[in-house]
């Protein structure tokens, strides 16, 4: 995995990743600030989609495709989530009958008390005896598009606006597959909807 460097002294915690970006372009080293900042949330996302076995692998590749692809980087968003997502997305993809089969032992296996983000109810819901074998096969049932849509809102945590950046597609679009995602997951739990404060 990509290790994390130190931040030159002038970027701290509030300076914007675009300009870290944008700096990165004459000191390479800044780009570490980045991957500090990002590098646990696409781990946990990645891991909970391919599990931890491939996740460092993955979130190190992105960070390697990212740093390879700055120069691109459009500067007017301020915020590089939904741009390191979409990468680590479009990395995803290329695992899918993978991740497919990871739901599918999901729904044989036993149930481990384990929630790594909290608050983080999509993720509870999986680790939920009760619902997680559905959950795992109605995510596996899915189409690829709309259980990436899915998941980058539910634990990416990214908004409509952020999806749609991130796979490169219209707002629209993100909220008819998020929609289309809903409907099948909520029948397979029994009307439940997987995304409420109640689920």
């Amino acid at each position: 995995m990509v290790s994390a460097m130190t931040a030159p002294p002038a970027l701290g915690a509030a300076t914007a990743d675009a300009e870290i970006i944008r700096r990165s372009l004459a000191e390479p080293e800044a780009f570490a600030v980045l991957f500090d900042r990002y590098s646990g949330m696409l781990y946990r996302y990645v891991s909970r989609r391919l599990g931890p076995e491939v996740a460092e692998d993955l979130v190190g590749e992105t960070f390697l495709v990212a740093f390879s692809k700055r120069r691109r980087y459009d500067l007017e968003h301020a915020d590089a989530r939904p741009w390191l997502f979409g990468i680590v997305t479009r990395l995803v993809a290329r695992h899918h009958r993978g991740e497919a089969a990871r739901y599918r032992a999901l729904r044989r296996s036993p149930v481990e008390e384990r929630v790594e983000c909290p608050a983080d109810e999509v993720a509870a819901l999986v680790t939920a005896s009760a619902s997680r074998p559905l959950l795992a096969e109605a995510l596996a049932a899915l189409p690829r598009r709309d259980r990436d849509v899915l998941l980058l809102v539910a634990w990416g945590d990214l908004s409509y606006a952020e999806v749609a950046q991130a796979l490169g597609i219209p707002v629209g679009t993100v909220r008819s597959r998020l929609n289309r995602a809903r409907r099948k997951v909520r029948a397979a739990l029994g009307e439940v909807d997987p995304m409420s404060e109640e689920a």
